[in-house]
């Protein structure tokens, strides 16, 4: 294996450290435009502005791993399986509670609901992270993947 090649391949790891600290800001944001004390109207408007971009980009992040990321691991590592499928599980809540959020802005809903919902986001996903990290970062140091690092996600 080339350097150029062996740095290629830990990128993925960087890249997904990289992603998830990007995600995170991104709800640090969203949960600062809620509690900035501005009136409900301009506070409701920057929340569904970060939200809006929150969402797809964690979206988008989930999606990308369980289309390309998660079958190329399972591919040159079967004994990860189990792994992958309890974070395709975590995909699918976090889809869930993303959607339950994504309607109780739309509802104009209080921003104590609000923040119930951002809360219960931040905890599965900063659970589903550590994990993912703790499970991951090592294969993707050697995972020989044929895609850009767009695979994880619009940010």
């Amino acid at each position: 294996m080339t350097e150029g090649e062996k740095t290629r391949l830990v990128a993925w790891s960087d890249e997904l450290r990289g992603m998830h600290a990007r995600l995170r800001k991104a709800l640090t944001l969203t949960q600062e435009a809620l509690a900035s004390g501005e009136p409900v109207e301009v506070a409701s408007h920057d929340l569904l502005l970060f939200c809006h971009g929150f969402c797809t980009a964690l979206t988008g992040h989930h999606e990308g791993e369980d289309r390309v990321l998660f079958p190329a691991i399972a591919a040159e590592h079967p004994e990860l399986r189990e792994t992958l499928r309890k974070l395709e599980q975590d995909h699918s809540m976090i889809a869930y509670l993303i959607s339950g959020l994504q309607a109780a802005v739309d509802a104009k809903a209080s921003p104590g609901d609000l923040s119930r919902h951002l809360e219960g986001i931040s905890a599965i996903m900063e659970s589903h992270f550590r994990y993912e990290e703790r499970q991951l970062l090592t294969v993707l140091e050697t995972l020989a993947l044929d895609a850009g690092p767009d695979v994880l996600g619009p940010l």
